[in-house]
């Protein structure tokens, strides 16, 4: 179970590398960035919510009504805030700056879960978490370090992408306790989309979607590298501490880095090789620790058995 919970957390984080050939194209349509945000949510949304109720209209009642205040979490505090820091990172510093603080993340799920989760904070996952952050930043091309670049209000914001990040992880583990994965995710991209309903430009813009190639990238943005990215992502976490999962989600640059390379034919330096290279010893290193605990632990099973 443990394999293929990490299996989905990889595959997840792997889709999540895809953003950027739908976003590119959209970009060409003249949409902003937070409008890209609004057209990923809406289209998730869209997706789920049709989907649940095709399938079973029934399991998208929630227990209680106070249980929304897990998908206000995850929809407004992670999703649209951790948007809005990136984007507002991006245009104070520079994308891969942005990109770097982004993925401080799973330093801030590794602290907060030992508080939350009771989580152990093992030389294992200190190694990995130190080869993550180091990796991203020779990917997105931050080392070397350029001052000039280096804002404070950038750097404030990008701390809080990464902040809003790992929300994600966090909420979502309190919610898995009474609620699948699917649902988790519907009512995350739900509240998100109606949260930004208000703000999307439609009578400007809402004309670009008779497009059928505009319609074709929203639907596939909505459906790949997110409705579904996040339901496996989400499901994997039921069965992963969350700061292990936090910590293989960072293959996200490397395969957004394989696109840009291979799909928009991006130059491609050593150091990025090198920082691809840390990134996967860091996920290599956390799959064999899970194995070696869970090997531990049916052999103390079967000790006391």
């Amino acid at each position: 179970m443990r394999w293929r919970a990490l299996s989905c957390i990889l595959l997840g984080a792997a889709l999540w590398g895809t953003i950027g050939w739908f976003v590119k194209h959209l970009y060409t349509y003249g949409f902003t960035p937070m409008e890209v945000v609004s057209i990923r949510a809406f289209s998730a949304a869209a997706i789920l919510v049709v989907y649940m109720l095709t399938t079973a209209p029934r399991k998208m009642r929630l227990d209680q009504v106070r249980d929304i205040s897990y998908f206000l979490g995850t929809g407004i505090c992670s999703i649209i805030f951790f948007n809005y820091c990136m984007f507002s990172a991006i245009q104070l510093t520079t994308i891969p700056v942005a990109t770097a603080l982004l993925y401080t993340a799973p330093a801030f799920v590794c602290i907060l879960s030992i508080f939350l989760f009771k989580e152990s904070m093992t030389k294992t996952k200190i190694a990995a978490l130190m080869m993550t952050l180091v990796g991203t930043c020779l990917i997105v091309g931050v080392i070397p370090v350029d001052l000039n670049k280096l804002q404070p209000a950038g750097i404030l914001f990008g701390l809080g992408s990464g902040i809003g990040y790992a929300l994600y992880s966090l909420i979502s583990k309190f919610a898995l306790k009474k609620y699948t994965s699917l649902l988790i995710t519907t009512y995350t991209f739900l509240v998100a989309a109606v949260s930004l309903l208000p703000f999307f430009p439609f009578k400007d813009k809402g004309h670009l979607f008779a497009d059928p190639a505009v319609l074709l990238f929203a639907i596939g943005l909505g459906f790949l590298p997110t409705a579904f990215a996040y339901i496996i992502y989400t499901y994997g976490l039921l069965h992963t501490q969350a700061s292990s999962a936090s910590i293989l989600t960072t293959v996200e640059p490397v395969v957004a880095t394989v696109i840009g390379v291979f799909v928009f034919t991006e130059p491609f330096s050593g150091l990025q090789l090198l920082g691809m290279c840390c990134i996967i010893a860091a996920v290599i290193m956390i799959q064999l620790s899970t194995v070696r605990g869970s090997a531990a632990n049916k052999k103390c099973i079967s000790r006391t058995g």
